[in-house]
């Protein structure tokens, strides 16, 4: 997943995290976007998983991180 070089998310991974949903877990079912900031880092301590979800998690966790969940105020509107 490529992120613009100024470090802030494309807009079509921001949809993604608005539109995937927790596959696993306490948080089965919950939009990526609405996971809990402790859950995000403790998942990052843990390791993330494989694959697409997994890269999903590693930019959630820098938006999360970064005080960037202003960028899902447009989505949250829709």
């Amino acid at each position: 997943m490529n992120q613009p070089h100024d470090g802030i998310p494309s807009p079509e991974i921001l949809i993604q995290l608005a539109n995937t949903r927790m596959p696993y877990g306490k948080y089965k079912d919950r939009p990526l976007i609405d996971l809990p900031e402790p859950y995000v880092v403790w998942l990052a301590q843990k390791g993330f998983p494989g694959g697409h979800l997994g890269e999903m998690l590693r930019v959630l966790y820098e938006v999360k991180i970064n005080g960037l969940e202003y960028l899902f105020k447009p989505l949250r509107e829709k």
